[in-house]
């Protein structure tokens, strides 16, 4: 594209916008602006960056990462010679003048970010599509993502599951949604944007839950509460409960009855990892209504369709190489669940569903769970493996065969290949 062809809308400076927009790291940034100057940071991208991004960001919720921007960008275009705009030098000087670089790092500082879903051509058929074919996300979270604030981070499996819904959003349109350690709430908005009749929201910590309400107000999503006898209903609106795995019961979760249970990144605390067990169990055995029952025709013909041999409880895929035994057997490392699959499951972007969708309505009593997430801890992995076996939950890897379109293509710190999804299809009893 030719340097003077530069606007919001097109490819290369909207990846750019976008990625400043979700404090991307300064190097993809960068890499973005030469790509955008057709191999160097001309003039013309400096102003596509000051009109855009720096003269529009909110204060000082950005500064830090605009100074930091800044720095790369400038030092990028002297290297090479080139002219810096003076607008960028005193910006720069600005933000070196009035933080202080204690204030930078320590606390559980909060931003703003923007998370920008961008549909590719072709995707105008599909339900979550908006007319703009962008969903954008605004986001308030951490930066302290490994220091007591995770909850208020955005992980990567979170990304992942929203642009899985966003991709799908037959599986969870018009259905009763659950997630588990909702986190900042990107995929309780995913959830809600493609029509689930039903987002309840949890989390067992009250300072996450806090800032998860208010990303949902950022979102001009309404809140409620879930709970024995307080059920609020209306338009736009997201549950939000208090749930701290350990104290977990069932007459407490009687009321809830969900379609669907979701989670991104709930296996790394072995700890926590028995109370998350025995919560998706207590989900997993709660019955459907009448009106829940219909809609498990579309979900019988997911099972029939990956062939699932109900003698294997568990399958996984995480790493082909890895020699492992656990289980007694009952695992073997790279196994695939779709061997008999034919097909990605839906037409790119076109949303029609391939496999045949006639098999019988009910097939399935209980609801299904879609678990997202990256495996950090082999042992933390194989002992969820092991405590998901002991309470008979079956369990398919869906990663091969459900892969979500990549919405997300500006965002290069966001590895989609160390990511896996499974199904919970039942409790074998």
């Amino acid at each position: 594209m030719a340097a003077q062809e530069l606007h919001p809308s097109t490819p290369s400076s909207l990846y750019m916008l976008s990625a400043f927009l979700a404090m991307e790291p300064a190097e993809s940034l960068v890499a973005f602006a030469r790509v955008c100057g057709e191999g160097s940071v001309t003039e013309k991208v400096q102003r596509f960056i000051w009109d855009h991004c720096l003269s529009k960001a909110d204060g000082k919720s950005h500064a830090p990462y605009g100074r930091n921007f800044l720095k790369k960008l400038i030092t990028e275009v002297e290297l090479n010679h080139g002219v810096v705009l003076d607008e960028l030098y005193e910006q720069y000087a600005y933000y070196m003048t009035s933080l202080k670089d204690d204030n930078l790092v320590k606390g559980n500082a909060r931003v703003c970010k923007f998370i920008s879903f961008l549909f590719p051509d072709g995707c105008s058929g599909l339900p979550s599509c908006p007319n703009s074919r962008k969903l954008v996300v605004p986001l308030q979270c951490s930066l302290n993502m490994l220091e007591g604030d995770t909850g208020c981070s955005v992980w990567p499996s979170s990304l992942f599951l929203s642009e899985f819904i966003l991709s799908f959003p037959e599986l969870v349109s018009n259905k009763s949604c659950f997630e588990v350690g909702s986190g900042v709430g990107l995929v309780g908005i995913c959830l809600a944007h493609v029509k689930a009749s039903k987002v309840i929201l949890s989390d067992g910590d009250l300072s996450t839950l806090m800032n998860m309400k208010r990303n949902l107000e950022y979102n001009n999503l309404n809140i409620g509460t879930a709970g024995p006898g307080r059920v609020t209903e209306g338009p736009n609106m997201v549950k939000c409960i208090h749930l701290p795995w350990e104290s977990a019961s069932e007459s407490g979760l009687q009321d809830l009855r969900p379609d669907v249970i979701l989670g991104a990144d709930v296996i790394y605390d072995p700890v926590c990892l028995p109370h998350l067990v025995r919560l998706l169990k207590i989900l997993l055995t709660q019955k459907k209504s009448c009106s829940q029952k219909q809609n498990d025709s579309w979900q019988g013909s997911l099972s029939d369709s990956i062939s699932v041999d109900d003698k294997v409880n568990h399958i996984n895929r995480w790493n082909a190489n890895e020699k492992d035994d656990r289980l007694d057997g009952k695992v073997n490392g790279a196994k695939q669940a779709n061997t008999n699959a034919s097909g990605d499951g839906f037409d790119a972007c076109g949303g029609k569903t391939i496999w045949d969708s006639t098999s019988s309505c009910g097939a399935r009593e209980g609801p299904l769970a879609y678990i997202a997430f990256i495996i950090r801890n082999v042992d933390t992995f194989n002992q969820f493996l092991s405590l998901v076996d002991q309470a008979n939950i079956t369990i398919t890897d869906l990663t091969e065969t459900l892969k979500p379109i990549n919405l997300l293509p500006y965002m290069q710190s966001y590895d989609r290949s160390k990511i896996s999804i499974w199904l919970t299809l039942s409790i074998a009893f």
